[in-house]
């Protein structure tokens, strides 16, 4: 029987495909498109109705679409080290061009199948088919797909049009990651981390393309100060200005103003929705929020997304009220998630999870992309919180508090090679988790979009100790 997808699911699928229809019917008509980093005000281009397009979105589909080695390897054959973000490889393979597309036979014009691919031939009773020549089941041939390889946008498109030329752009996998246009500017900010500013600059350079640039220092302080505001209130009139310059129009303080306010709702119904695992026994887990981010980073300021987030918040407050999950298994102790998901290895971390009745119910890189505010200077306050433009303090404080609100009984801790700011002081946090809040850490070595930093055998290891550790303070406290 098939899974059965909730109405909001289903609503946020739509807002994603749409985000990419739209952006490709743009170009295809000569419109500007253009790419953007994730937390770059989207409220700014919304107001010149700009089609937006964002590669850390792309890039973790590319990475769990299992495309992130080979796209890594690409940068890294062009000249990048392999020790930067795997989504600023990818990004910037794709870049340069680089397409991972379907091997096919120039000849024939047919597709060469991946003999290990597919899933085993059933019979019309469900029974596996058994080839007798091998003694091995039978694939079904429906389910196999290509061999892979690398081939390069731009020179394809300085073929001559003709069959070849056709058949080549046909064979680019059809994953929308794959289907993302080519910018024509870009937009940066580096509340993330600084990694952002050289990747965009490298991106601009190699699509000799404008880049409009916003600074956001780290904050060493918990508040942000009031010349902080005036500096980056400073650089969005100055992003405006470009914007008006790039796209010929003035600004529009309506549509900014429309533009905010849905940004507002989607963050506020986001928020909404992720407030829901801290319900006990929590209606679904913190790995379906992953699967939800798509939307919240490419439309948050379209009220389509937040429309689809409200329906998914009412969706969940009936699952709730029939006491129903949608987590296949009974949650039997309940974790954070520290960090951004290895994505080409999703189902690598949730198994062993669900094989000791591990449930997250609390993740930071979710909520972070909650941005709440009343005005433009509470915007420019709200941006500059990220998780990684903050002080250790507040970052100890915002974790701690949703391992409170969300009731953890341990902690997982992804060191993501790909994230070292992020990565860097979570040793000093995790020592904090124990002494503050009397709950195990584990962590754990991977990295959000290259697989082969990812330990399936380690982070097993580490995931059963964290089970000990968490069976261990339970009965303490029971013998209590």
């Amino acid at each position: 029987m098939a899974k059965q997808v909730s109405p909001g699911v289903l609503a946020l699928r739509k807002v994603v495909d749409d985000v990419h229809k739209e952006a490709r019917e743009a170009k295809a008509r000569g419109e500007l498109v253009g790419w953007s980093s994730s937390k770059f005000p989207c409220e700014l281009a919304a107001a010149f109705d700009l089609n937006v397009m964002y590669p850390e979105n792309q890039a973790a589909g590319i990475a769990a679409n299992r495309y992130g080695e080979m796209m890594c390897q690409a940068a890294e054959d062009l000249g990048y080290d392999n020790d930067i973000c795997g989504y600023a490889r990818i990004s910037l393979a794709y870049a340069a061009g680089v397409r991972v597309s379907r091997k096919y036979d120039a000849e024939t014009g047919e597709y060469i199948i991946d003999p290990a691919t597919g899933k085993p031939l059933k019979d019309a009773e469900g029974n596996v088919v058994i080839d007798e020549a091998t003694g091995k089941p039978k694939k079904d041939p429906k389910t196999q797909t290509p061999y892979l390889v690398l081939d390069n946008l731009l020179e394809i498109e300085a073929l001559p049009d003709g069959p070849e030329k056709e058949r080549r752009l046909e064979a680019i996998s059809p994953i929308r990651q794959m289907r993302i246009p080519q910018p024509d500017f870009v937009l940066c900010c580096n509340n993330i981390c600084n990694c952002m500013t050289k990747w965009y600059e490298n991106i601009a350079r190699m699509c000799n393309v404008p880049l409009i640039m916003i600074d956001i220092p780290y904050n060493n302080t918990v508040e942000v100060h009031d010349d902080n505001v005036k500096y980056v209130r400073a650089q969005f009139d100055k992003a405006i200005k470009q914007l008006e310059e790039l796209t010929g129009k003035k600004f529009d303080e309506k549509k900014f103003e429309k533009a905010c306010s849905n940004a507002n709702r989607t963050a506020q119904a986001w928020l909404k929705v992720c407030d829901y695992l801290q319900y006990k026994p929590a209606p679904y887990s913190g790995f379906d929020l992953f699967n939800h981010m798509a939307d919240v980073v490419t439309a948050r300021a379209r009220v389509e997304a937040a429309e689809a987030f409200e329906l998914l918040a009412d969706d969940l407050e009936e699952t709730v009220k029939k006491g129903e999950t949608t987590t296949p298994f009974p949650e039997k102790y309940r974790v954070m998630f520290e960090g951004i998901p290895c994505w080409p290895k999703l189902p690598n971390l949730f198994k062993p999870l669900k094989e000791h009745g591990v449930n997250v119910t609390a993740v930071v890189y979710a909520p972070a992309f909650g941005f709440v505010y009343n005005n433009i200077d509470e915007m420019a306050r709200a941006y500059y919180k990220a998780p990684n433009s903050v002080c250790i303090e507040q970052g100890v404080d915002w974790r701690e508090g949703i391992c409170r609100d969300n009731k953890v009984d341990g902690v997982l801790v992804h060191y993501n090679r790909s994230c070292k700011p992020w990565s860097g002081y979570m040793a000093e946090m995790q020592r904090r988790f124990t002494e503050d809040l009397g709950v195990p850490c584990a962590g754990f070595d991977g990295d959000q979009a290259d697989p082969r930093n990812f330990n399936a055998a380690q982070y097993e290891t580490r995931v059963q100790g964290l089970v000990e550790a968490m069976e261990a303070n339970k009965q303490a406290k029971e013998a209590k």
